[in-house]
């Protein structure tokens, strides 16, 4: 079945944009409870990952994003040069990421977080290089859509692992301890106590 490469892309394009906005929605869920972690315990170290790798999977949904616009819109060279900036800022991130899973508890003890990190640092690498295999230089518009097909894929990866991992961490984290209700015989003994003590202190004033 022939496929228009034009609507194709941004049908990508359209696809990224509503992956991205689940996504950033998820972000103030993860704020939210980060606070709620931060009063509860100390600086956990993979915090530091967690903001590296939201900031890798905006890197990355913005590549299906806006280059498919640029491909559609203008001239092979402006797509091509847009791949570059926007994978040099991928590989960026990659390394950022890559840099935080090889520092000591970096990325904590979540395999989900470890077997995503490699997983897509391959496939960053094999999305640079395809457009320049398939389709030389500038490359044309379809010789992109295998590259723009891995960065969704890497970026729902991303997404999913981040999720597992934020489950299996709220899993550790302390719960709030419920205060056993106080019957009302002890009350009025409390009451009575805190009353005899203060009667006391008023005659030892006044003597």
């Amino acid at each position: 079945m022939p496929v228009d490469v034009a609507e194709f892309l941004l049908a990508v394009s359209g696809v990224s944009a509503t992956l991205l906005g689940t996504f950033i929605v998820g972000v103030f869920f993860y704020l939210d409870l980060s606070h709620y972690r931060s009063a509860t315990s100390t600086t956990i170290p993979i915090d530091r990952y967690m903001r590296v790798a939201v900031r890798w999977v905006f890197v990355a949904y913005s590549l299906p994003l806006l280059l498919p616009l640029v491909l559609v819109f203008a001239e092979p060279i402006w797509g091509a040069l847009t791949f570059l900036a926007l994978i040099a800022m991928l590989l960026a991130a990659t390394v950022g990421t890559v840099r935080q899973v090889l520092t000591r508890g970096g990325a904590g003890s979540s395999m989900p977080l470890i077997l995503n990190e490699w997983i897509t640092t391959a496939a960053v690498l094999i999305a640079f290089v395809l457009p320049w295999l398939i389709g030389g230089w500038p490359p044309e518009p379809s010789a992109y859509i295998p590259s723009l097909v891995i960065a969704i894929a890497a970026s729902f990866a991303s997404t999913a692992a981040l999720v597992i991992s934020e489950f299996d961490s709220t899993i550790a984290l302390p719960r709030p301890r419920e205060e056993a209700p106080r019957s009302r015989r002890g009350t009025r003994r409390r009451y009575a106590e805190e009353s005899r003590d203060t009667r006391v202190r008023a005659d030892q004033t006044l003597g």
